[in-house]
Order: structure tokens, then sequence, then C-alpha cells
């Protein structure tokens, strides 16, 4: 299917939204790899593991702020990580 042959008036009222969001080619994209399929969109973009690693590698000892903001996470949490590291090694 391509672009021109979409009636976008006429889509599902999802499929319509994200069309308006990325555009018709990224939505058919979208449509053909999951369509059938329940998707559960995470509240954080980053993964909790993945990005403690990446917070531990980067930290510096004095930006929790800019980490936490980095990766979606409190400062709290990135503090913790740290925390949590130095008591693993």
């Amino acid at each position: 299917m391509k672009d021109k042959d979409v009636d976008i008036e006429a889509l599902q009222d999802f499929y319509k939204s994200l069309c308006e969001l990325i555009g018709v080619d990224a939505m058919l994209v979208v449509y053909q790899h999951y369509r059938g399929s329940q998707l559960t969109i995470p509240t954080h973009l980053y993964d909790r593991k993945r990005a403690s690693r990446q917070v531990v590698r980067k930290f510096t000892g004095s930006n929790s702020m800019q980490l936490a903001r980095e990766y979606g996470y409190s400062q709290k949490w990135v503090h913790k990580v740290i925390r949590d590291n130095k008591n693993k090694g």
C-alpha cells in the first residue's frame, strides 16, 4: 500500500492520530509491523537497567540532575543507582 492510496478520513482513530503525528509513510510501516498486536507503551523511554548502566558510566560526581533529566528518572533514583554500584564493588 502506498501513501497516495490511504484515505486518511476513513482511518481508525489510532491510525489517524499516528498519521498526523509521524506521517502517512511511517504510519504504514507501524501498521505493517504491528497490526493485530496489543501494544503497551512504557511510561519511560529508557529501560531502567540499561539507563542505570549509562548513569554509572556518565556520572561525574556533580551531574546527577542532568542525568535524571536525560533518562527521565528522578535525581533520587540516580543517587540510588550510584550508591548501589559503589556497594557492588
